[in-house]
């Protein structure tokens, strides 16, 4: 935690990079499973990167998986899983997984069109959620800029939840994002990079930086 403010720093695929989020002050570290993201880690190269790994909160990001294959994920030793998905096509694992798991150790990521807000049956299903830009062909990682206005209401009308800003934060606009969304829990990814899959460690330092000097 910097300054009050917790950050998940996404799409990691190597120990350097772990290590890197590490000195920077990361609370999670994030490991994307979907097969067609730039970013894709195995569950086999998760494990064996595991033992060796910064002793920060780990976080499985996964889209519209099975109730076999979040539990498999969960075996894997993730202290959560962030699942993404329509928010008007709920996965029937999910819902199962929610109701067995329980649900702080799921953090829902629903692709929501603009203009719509999170269904009721959604947001009873976790206590946090993360919001991203939306993209018509993509489940997050589009580097685009969230709706912060939209964010910020969520936030407000439901305190009991906690909510993860996402979507094109960058070390030069994460300020300006706090300000704007009065979010406590960020993620970054593309925006630290100096490829996908790749972070660029004088960027994670400079994003860390940026939370410091938040007002």
């Amino acid at each position: 935690m910097i300054n009050g403010i917790r950050f998940k720093v996404c799409g990691i695929t190597s120990l350097a990079d772990a290590e890197a989020a590490d000195r920077c002050g990361a609370d999670y570290l994030g490991f994307v499973l979907f097969p067609k993201s730039p970013r894709h880690v195995t569950l086999e190269q998760y494990r064996a990167m595991a033992p060796r790994m910064p002793g920060r909160r780990k976080v499985a990001v996964t889209v519209e998986p099975t109730e076999a294959e979040l539990r498999e994920i969960a075996g894997a030793g993730f202290d959560f899983i962030q699942v993404h998905f329509d928010a008007d096509a709920l996965p029937a694992g999910v819902v199962a997984w929610a109701a067995g798991a329980g649900s702080q150790r799921l953090w829902l990521a629903p692709r929501v069109a603009p203009g719509a807000e999170i269904p009721p049956a959604v947001l009873a299903l976790a206590d946090t959620f993360l919001f991203d830009a939306f993209s018509a062909d993509r489940f997050g990682g589009s580097g685009k800029t969230a709706d912060w206005t939209r964010f910020r209401r969520h936030r407000e009308a439901f305190p009991d939840k906690t909510w993860i800003l996402a979507g094109g934060l960058t070390p030069e606009n994460v300020n300006v994002a706090l300000k704007a969304t009065g979010a406590r829990v960020v993620d970054v990814n593309s925006g630290v990079e100096a490829s996908p899959g790749v972070k660029d460690h004088a960027r994670l330092a400079a994003f860390a930086g940026g939370l410091a000097a938040a007002r």
